[in-house]
């Protein structure tokens, strides 16, 4: 490293300062060091004020340049870098100089942020939400036995005793750990995305906690690799105005879930259904035919859920008339009388089907 630092010092004067900040951080992780060491030694090679934090347990680490914990509030960080472990940040680092940033702080402050994630994991406790997804997989796989799903369990935290609960989610906005740490305050959770559905494993998931914006399904089972199929069959069959659904409430509509897609498929009300739906297309450039078939939908999900034209009008804040109409088109175009008891069962059957079916 030191003839590569000489070599290329002659292309740029900062390389070979940054190799040596890499070669002192290197150093340092290879002995070990705690989070005080690591900070009292960036402080002593940054010549200012250097800082450690970490989000899970509020511990905040801030030296001065002379080794000694530094005196008074924080000032104005010249340079910030988040801690990340395991795909979620769990901290920040920072540097506190009375002018501008050095040329070589950024490099500083990204080993900086290397060493305390290896620190954290090292000594803990590293209170994470994101988890190994091949741990997870062992967890929640059919294929798992006994022995290997309860060593997995430990190793993600999770002591014996009472069920892991289990969550299928979909978030394209709200990063995972959150979604995580927000549904299960205070006690142990891991996640990971495996494969386009992630998973959350917890002791307790408090289903009116998920923030807006996520879907989620979850298992009913104590057993993980049932509760992951539950939890996923669950997430299939939420909606906008159902976007938690927990396996237990589905009740027989749940065996839908079995049935082949192509049966499914080929039942005259799913199929005539399908032919209402349409094509959903872009949202963002929703054309007049989508948007109308978009209503339909809405119509008769809140009639199915509502079970009569005036809690459906309720809940669609249109006048019942207007719902009634809209029913009776539903109705013609799927040839069954809706405002039966039968119609509205075959409704409700098919909506679902149709749900699985567009997952």
């Amino acid at each position: 490293m030191e003839a590569l630092a000489v070599r290329l010092s002659g292309l740029d004067p900062h390389v070979e300062g940054a190799l040596r900040i890499v070669a002192f951080y290197d150093t340092l992780m290879r002995r070990r060091v705690d989070l005080p060491a690591l900070a009292r030694a960036s402080a002593g090679l940054a010549e200012c004020v250097t800082g450690v934090g970490l989000h899970g347990t509020g511990r905040t680490i801030r030296v001065a340049p002379d080794g000694r914990e530094a005196a008074g509030p924080a000032g104005p960080a010249s340079g910030t870098a988040p801690v990340v472990l395991d795909e979620e940040e769990i901290g920040r680092v920072w540097l506190e100089r009375s002018g501008p940033a050095g040329p070589l702080d950024e490099v500083l402050l990204d080993r900086l942020a290397l060493a305390v994630a290896g620190a954290v994991e090292r000594y803990g406790p590293a209170r994470t939400t994101m988890a190994d997804p091949a741990l997870v997989e062992l967890v929640i796989s059919a294929e798992t036995d006994e022995a290997a799903r309860a060593r997995a369990l430990r190793l993600l935290g999770f002591a014996a005793g009472p069920p892991v609960r289990v969550a299928a989610v979909r978030s394209p906005r709200l990063p995972l750990d959150q979604v995580g740490g927000v549904v299960c305050p205070g006690r142990p959770v891991k996640a990971a995305r495996i494969g386009r559905v992630s998973v959350i494993l917890a002791s307790a998931v408090d289903r009116t906690l998920f923030p807006a914006g996520v879907r989620a399904g979850i298992g009913a089972a104590d057993k993980p690799d049932l509760a992951w199929r539950e939890a996923r069959t669950a997430l299939r069959l939420t909606t906008a105005r159902e976007p938690v659904l927990d396996h237990a409430e589905l009740g027989a509509l749940a065996l839908l879930a079995e049935v082949p897609r192509e049966v499914l498929r080929s039942n005259p009300d799913v199929a005539a259904l399908v032919r209402v739906a349409g094509d959903p297309g872009n949202p963002e450039e929703e054309t007049q035919e989508a948007r109308e078939s978009r209503e339909t939908l809405d119509t008769l999900e809140a009639y199915c859920a509502a079970g009569s034209l005036r809690r459906a009008a309720d809940i669609l804040h249109l006048h019942h008339s207007s719902v009634a109409r809209r029913i009776d088109l539903i109705g013609r175009a799927l040839s069954v009388d809706l405002t039966t008891p039968t119609g509205l069962t075959r409704a409700r059957v098919a909506l679902t089907a149709w749900r699985l079916l567009g997952d």
